[in-house]
């Protein structure tokens, strides 16, 4: 196994109270080892969100199952989707939610992907206002970001990459540093940094909002995430988007 991931991996673990993290990999990028992250909230419906599904297996099914009924399967971005159709397979009465404009895309068509319903900004009715959605915009990027309010856990995808250099091989360390993805002060990667700041004022005000939710904890799909003090991590990794 590479030490690139953060084992154990494909099972769930408690960070607070009804959330969950799944982590998994590594993903390949460019050949090199990428850990990637799921975020799992029970609502007090009892019903599980799955943030951005990991790869399916029947025993992680198993054990979410144990947790609640799995309601839910999220689309957060427009690169993390791939793993969803298998699980729509598997538990095809859930629900899938996706950012605008990500079943207009081939690659997805081509999937089969089911897509119920699109993101926007505020809290679902379905989701009795436990969870609230920022939605930030870029130049062909979009990312829901979700903010689980009782125990106020920010949920993002690719907004924050934390990579620890230790984790990683030498060339990819590296790519981390200039990329500015490298703990403990990562950041949106560089190139995607340049497509959130072509959204302008719009992307500015989403990431506002993020941090004036004060989020006691921050998660994300690659890297190490920030357990507390989450509100001044988040400023720290948007001082790149906030206004100076």
């Amino acid at each position: 196994m590479t030490r690139a991931v953060y084992e154990p991996i494909d099972t769930p673990k408690p960070v607070a109270n009804n959330v969950w993290i799944v982590d998994s990999g590594p993903l390949r990028l460019a050949g090199m080892p990428l850990p990637v992250r799921m975020t799992v909230i029970r609502l007090k419906s009892g019903k599980l969100i799955l943030h951005s599904p990991t790869q399916f297996s029947f025993a992680l099914k198993e054990q979410l199952e144990a947790l609640g009924e799995i309601a839910y399967l999220l689309a957060p971005n427009t690169a993390h989707w791939s793993f969803m159709r298998e699980w729509q397979e598997h538990l095809p009465q859930t629900q899938c939610w996706a950012v605008p404009g990500l079943g207009e895309r081939p690659a997805v068509k081509k999937s089969g992907l089911r897509i119920d319903q699109v993101f926007a900004d505020g809290a679902p009715a379905e989701w009795d206002q436990e969870i609230e959605i920022v939605l930030l915009r870029g130049k062909g990027l979009v990312e829901a970001e979700l903010f689980h309010r009782p125990s106020r856990t920010l949920v993002l995808t690719d907004l924050i990459v934390n990579l620890e250099g230790e984790k990683l091989p030498l060339p990819m360390r590296w790519g981390a540093r200039l990329a500015g993805a490298l703990a403990p002060d990562g950041k949106a990667p560089v190139y995607a940094r340049g497509l959130v700041k072509a959204g302008g004022e719009a992307a500015t005000a989403a990431a506002q909002r993020l941090v004036a939710l004060e989020p006691e904890r921050v998660l994300f799909a690659h890297g190490h995430w920030h357990e507390r003090d989450g509100a001044a991590h988040l400023r720290r990794s948007l001082d790149w988007l906030l206004p100076k």
